[in-house]
């Protein structure tokens, strides 16, 4: 079996796409920052799976980082058959008041690393039969989310982004996927700094990632434009092409402000 490259690799949903993936017998090339964990999940998925899992720590939002990542791939997996470009995270509250210098970092590792890793592998992946890119982006990217609205802009270019390329593609071997989960049980509440009762809330109505994964990699190998797992992300997704954009986001304003201090 081919290589897949999966970034944001050693936990929540980066994590359950290597491990769905595994599980499907394809060797594994994963990065993330912590050496330790993603060498821990190298062994586990290696001898569960007797797949070959080599591993990169890495900061993806540090200049030439992508580059660099891109280049080892290719050493590594000269066969490269996909690309999960998963790492990203978010920060919650008023543009005004967030540090911009945090900010930026999340833009780059949300937006510029996927183009990056994308720009430099495609023509590894082209060489393929088949290959895949799955984007791993958001429901947020569907509408403006007030308190979320880097985040949301974000993950709304890389959907965009995802269609984008997949029409470049059309009659190529290569297919683009964008996967667009909704609220998902992993560290992304604490990450984005929310207070207790969001990430409870999260927590309580949110997908596993095991969840999220399974539907994701399924529809990347089955050449699927976009997935929404969840029949009511589905849904509120759906809304927001039907209902005026000031109403969404009053709604969405009015679930993660009144948290605010």
């Amino acid at each position: 079996m081919p290589y897949a490259l999966v970034t944001g690799a050693s936990r929540g949903i980066g994590r359950a796409i290597a491990t769905d993936l595994a599980r499907r017998g394809y060797n594994l090339l994963l990065v993330a920052r912590s050496a330790d964990v993603l060498a821990q999940l190298a062994t586990e998925l290696g001898q569960a799976h007797r797949v070959q899992a080599k591993v990169l720590a890495a900061d993806l939002a540090a200049p030439g980082a992508a580059g660099r990542v891109a280049e080892w791939a290719s050493a590594q997996a000269p066969d490269l058959g996909i690309l999960v470009n998963n790492a990203g995270y978010g920060l919650w509250g008023r543009f005004e008041e967030l540090p911009l210098t945090d900010q930026q970092n999340m833009l780059q590792l949300n937006m510029m690393v996927p183009v990056e890793l994308t720009h430099h592998l495609l023509p590894l992946l082209r060489q393929q039969p088949k290959a895949h890119i799955l984007n791993v982006s958001s429901t947020a990217a569907y509408q403006a989310v007030p308190t979320l609205s880097l985040y949301a802009a974000s993950k709304a270019f890389l959907l965009t982004f995802s269609r984008g390329l997949r029409y470049e593609l059309r009659g190529t071997s290569v297919s683009v996927t964008c996967l667009s989960p909704g609220a998902t049980n992993t560290d992304f509440p604490n990450r984005a700094g929310m207070n207790a009762d969001l990430q409870a809330t999260a927590n309580k109505f949110g997908m596993t990632p095991e969840e999220v994964a399974q539907i994701g990699t399924t529809a990347m190998l089955a050449g699927e434009a976009e997935v929404i797992p969840g029949a009511l992300n589905k849904i509120s997704a759906a809304l927001t092409s039907f209902v005026p954009k000031a109403v969404t986001e009053k709604i969405a304003a009015g679930l993660y402000e009144k948290h605010l201090k």
